[in-house]
C-alpha cells in the first residue's frame, strides 16, 4: 500500500514513524515536502503543501492509496475537497469543517450556537471596534488580562494574552497593522475573556458522531521556563494520568466532544479526521480555548509514541466510515516530548548550523528524535533549517522516567544557539508533589 503524508515538520515525522512502526501491511511511504529526518523513512517529493494540483498529480502518478494531511493551511484551503473530487482517498476534514480552525470567529459562534462552554467574547471588524470592546469594561478593568485573537490562520502568532488593557490595545494595533501577521488573517479580531486554570489538549479520531479518544496531553506554548515569554508553536508536551482525571474527561466528552461532533453534523459539515480541542480547566469547569482540525505539534509526538494499534488501519477506517469497528489501543504509562529550537526563536533566527551528537542517541520504540526543521548541507552534514529543529520524545512507565530519558538525550545533542525548556512536565510534577503532601 502506498501512503502520502503532506507536511515537513515534527508532526509529519511522527506520523510517518508511527505508520512504519505499527502497520501490519508493508507500506511505501512518501512525504511532501518532508525534511532530513523524514527522508530516512520515506521518499520525499519537493512539492509545497499549498500546491494542491501538483500534490494531486503526484498522488495519481504514484498510485497513492491514501493521503494524510499534516498542517492546517492546505486543509483550510480545501485540499480534502480537491482530492475527493479527483477520486482519491484522503484523511482530513472538508474545507467547511476546517473553518473550526481557520476562523476563530466562526468557531466561537459555533460554540455559542451549540452551548459549548467557552470564554466570553466579542468579534470586531475594525480597529475602532476592537478598541471599543476592550475599553467597554465587559472584560474587566484596565489591569485585567484580556485575550486578542486574529480571526484567521497565523502560524501561532495570532493569539496574544495581554496582561492589561494597554497591552491589549497595543496587540490590536500590531495585529491589524500587518506587522505580525497578514492583513487577511486579521480581517476580524476576537476579543476574549482571559480564562484562569490549567490547559489540556484532547485529540480524537472522528467520523461523524463516531470517535476514538487519544491520551490527554499538555502542551508548553511559551518559550521560557515557568511559562514566560512569547508564545511559540510548542516547546514540549506530555501525556500522563496527572494531565486529566477520569471524571473531568467524562465531563469534557459530554459537554464538548459530543456536542461539537453533533453540531457539525447538524450544520451540514460532518467532521472526519483528527480533531484537536484545546481547553482550560477553570473553577467553573472545562472551557474550550480553540479547535484545531488536525494533529497538534508537538502533541502528536508525545501521543503517537504511545500508540499500540495500527495507525494505517485507523486512517483507512476513518475514510471508509468504519471507525466504530476499530479498537484503538494505547500503551500504558506516560510520555514526553522536549523541543530543541534555534536561538532567537520565536523571533528571527539563523539556520545552517551543524547538528552534532545525534549518533550518540540510542533510539528505539520508547525513544525517538523527530525532526522538525532540519536539512542536509552541500557537504552532507545535518544542519538546522527552522525555528523548532528537533523533538526528543520518550515513552516510559512514569512521567519522571520519560522526562529523564528525554533530557539525557537532549544533553547529547548540540549546535550553536540550541535552546530548550528545562521544565517540561513541571506542572504535573508539582501537582504530584502537592498530592503527596496532602496525604501526609
Amino acid at each position: 500500500m502506498k501512503v502520502l503524508v503532506i507536511g515537513s515538520g515534527g508532526r509529519e515525522h511522527a506520523l510517518i514513524w508511527a505508520l512504519k512502526q505499527t502497520s501490519a501491511v508493508p507500506l511505501k511511504l512518501y512525504c511532501a515536502p518532508g525534511n532530513a529526518g523524514i527522508a530516512q523513512l520515506a521518499e520525499c517529493a519537493d512539492i509545497s503543501v499549498n500546491n494542491h494540483s501538483a500534490l494531486l498529480d503526484f498522488a495519481r502518478a504514484e498510485a497513492v492509496d491514501l493521503t494524510i494531511v499534516g498542517p492546517e493551511v492546505p486543509l483550510a484551503n480545501g485540499i480534502v475537497d480537491d482530492f475527493e473530487n479527483g477520486g482519491l482517498k484522503i484523511v482530513g476534514p472538508s474545507q467547511a469543517a476546517a473553518r473550526l480552525e481557520s476562523s476563530k470567529a466562526f468557531a466561537k459562534n459555533f460554540m455559542r450556537r451549540h452551548a459549548i462552554p467557552t470564554a466570553d467574547y466579542l468579534i470586531a471588524n475594525s480597529c475602532d471596534e476592537a478598541l471599543q470592546a476592550v475599553r467597554s469594561g465587559r472584560f474587566g478593568d484596565a489591569l485585567t488580562p484580556v485575550v486578542v485573537k486574529a480571526d484567521g490562520l497565523a502560524a501561532g502568532k495570532g493569539v496574544i494574552v495581554a496582561p492589561s488593557r494597554a497591552e491589549a490595545e497595543r496587540a490590536i494595533a500590531e495585529l491589524l497593522s500587518g506587522s505580525l501577521i497578514t492583513q487577511e488573517a486579521a480581517s476580524h479580531v476576537v476579543i476574549e475573556e482571559a480564562l484562569e486554570g490549567r490547559e489540556v489538549s484532547i485529540l480524537l479520531f472522528a467520523h461523524g458522531s463516531d470517535y476514538a479518544l487519544m491520551p490527554a496531553a499538555r502542551d508548553h506554548k511559551r518559550i521560557g521556563e515557568n511559562d514566560t515569554g512569547p508564545n511559540t508553536g510548542g516547546m514540549g508536551a506530555i501525556t500522563d494520568t496527572s494531565v486529566l482525571d477520569a471524571e473531568t474527561l467524562e465531563q469534557i466528552v459530554r459537554e464538548v466532544v459530543e456536542p461539537t461532533l453533533d453540531g457539525a453534523i447538524e450544520e451540514g459539515f460532518p467532521f472526519r479526521g483528527v480533531l484537536f480541542i484545546g481547553l482550560m480547566l477553570t473553577a467553573d469547569g472545562p472551557k474550550v480555548l480553540e479547535y484545531n482540525v488536525r494533529f497538534g505539534d508537538p502533541e502528536t509526538q508525545a501521543i503517537l509514541i504511545r500508540l499500540e494499534s495500527d495507525l494505517f488501519e485507523i486512517f483507512q477506517a476513518l475514510v471508509d466510515g468504519r471507525l466504530r469497528d476499530i479498537n484503538v489501543r494505547w500503551y500504558k504509562g506516560a510520555s514526553a516530548c522536549v523541543v530543541l529550537a534555534n536561538g532567537g526563536y520565536p523571533g528571527p533566527y539563523e539556520t545552517g548550523a551543524r547538528i552534532a551528537g545525534l549518533d550518540r542517541v540510542i533510539v528505539g520504540p520508547g525513544l525517538q528524535v523527530f525532526h522538525a526543521g532540519t536539512s542536509w548541507s552541500e557537504t552532507g552534514e545535518l544542519v538546522t533549517a527552522g525555528g523548532r529543529v528537533l523533538g526528543v520524545t520518550a515513552r516510559q512507565a512514569t512521567l519522571d522516567e520519560a522526562l529523564a530519558r528525554c533530557y539525557k538525550a537532549v544533553d547529547q545533542i548540540d549546535w550553536p544557539g540550541k535552546q530548550y525548556r528545562r521544565d517540561i512536565g513541571s506542572f504535573a510534577q508539582y501537582q504530584k508533589a502537592k498530592s503527596s503532601e496532602s496525604k501526609l
